[in-house]
C-alpha cells in the first residue's frame, strides 16, 4: 500500500535526491516529509516569499522504517542534540548530550525511513530546557504535545529515494501560510509559558536521569 507525502520547498521538486539537504536537521541529511498537505504548505514558505507544496507516493512495505513512537522521548532527544546545532551554555547542558548520545543515541546507517517527531523552532527550545534541567519529563512531554506537532517522515538511503514518485505541486500563498506556521509557533509558546507556572516538584528531571543512570526500560520514561 503506498503512503501519500508531501513536502513544503520554495522550489518544485520533481526529482528529490539523495546525498542533498542540511546535514544538521532533526535526523540528519534527508527528504523530510509529512502526510499532512497544511503542514507541509506552512513550510513551503518564508515571510515574504511563496513557495510550493510538493506531493509524492511511496510504498513504505518495501523499506527498512525506524519509527521512534517505539522508543523513549530519551532516544528522540539523542538524535536531536546529535543533528541539531545546539548552544551549550552549564556544564548540566554537556553532561547530558554526551549522556544521551552514550546511552539512547540510535544508529539510523540501517535504515531507509526515519519517521519522528518534527522539532519545529519552539519545540527544539522544549528540548534545550529539559537538558538543561529547567523543565521535567512530564513538561517536556507535554510541550511536545503543543500546537498539534505532528511526525515527519524522512527518506535517508538510496533505496528510500528511488522508491519515492512525485504526482504533482500547488502554489502556497505566504501572506496566509507564514502566518499559519508562526501562529502555531506562538501558540506552542504561550501553552508552554503557562505550564511552566505549575512547578513539577515531584517531576523526574534530566539531573535524576543522570544521576540515577536511567535506562530506556524504566517505567518512568
Amino acid at each position: 500500500m503506498k503512503t501519500i507525502l508531501y513536502h513544503g520547498s520554495p522550489e518544485i521538486i520533481k526529482k528529490p535526491l539523495y546525498g542533498k539537504g542540511k546535514p544538521y536537521n532533526d535526523y540528519g541529511r534527508g527528504f523530510y516529509c509529512t502526510e499532512h498537505m497544511e503542514l507541509a504548505k506552512e513550510w513551503a514558505c518564508s515571510e515574504n516569499i511563496d513557495g510550493y507544496c510538493n506531493q509524492y507516493e511511496i510504498d513504505l512495505s518495501k523499506l527498512k522504517v525506524l519509527n521512534l513512537s517505539e522508543y523513549t522521548i530519551l532516544h528522540w532527544l539523542a538524535l536531536l542534540v546529535t543533528y541539531r546545532k545546539i548552544r551549550v551554555s552549564s556544564p548540566i547542558q554537556k553532561r547530558s548530550i554526551e549522556w544521551l548520545q552514550k546511552n539512547y543515541l540510535l544508529d539510523l546507517a540501517d535504515y531507509d525511513v526515519i519517521i519522528g517527531y518534527r522539532a519545529d523552532d519552539s519545540y527544539f527550545s522544549f528540548a534545550r530546557a529539559f537538558i538543561g534541567n529547567e523543565i521535567s519529563l512530564k513538561q517536556l512531554s507535554y510541550a511536545m504535545r503543543l500546537g498539534k506537532l505532528g511526525e515527519q517522515i524522512v527518506l535517508k538511503s538510496p533505496a528510500a529515494f528511488g522508491a519515492i514518485q512525485f504526482i504533482s505541486y500547488v502554489g502556497v500563498d505566504n501572506a496566509e501560510y507564514y502566518a499559519r506556521r508562526k501562529a502555531r509557533d506562538d501558540e506552542a509558546r504561550a501553552a508552554y509559558r503557562a505550564e511552566l507556572e505549575n512547578d513539577d516538584l515531584s517531576g523526574l528531571y534530566m539531573r535524576d536521569i543522570l544521576r540515577e543512570e536511567l535506562t530506556p526500560d524504566d517505567p518512568r520514561l
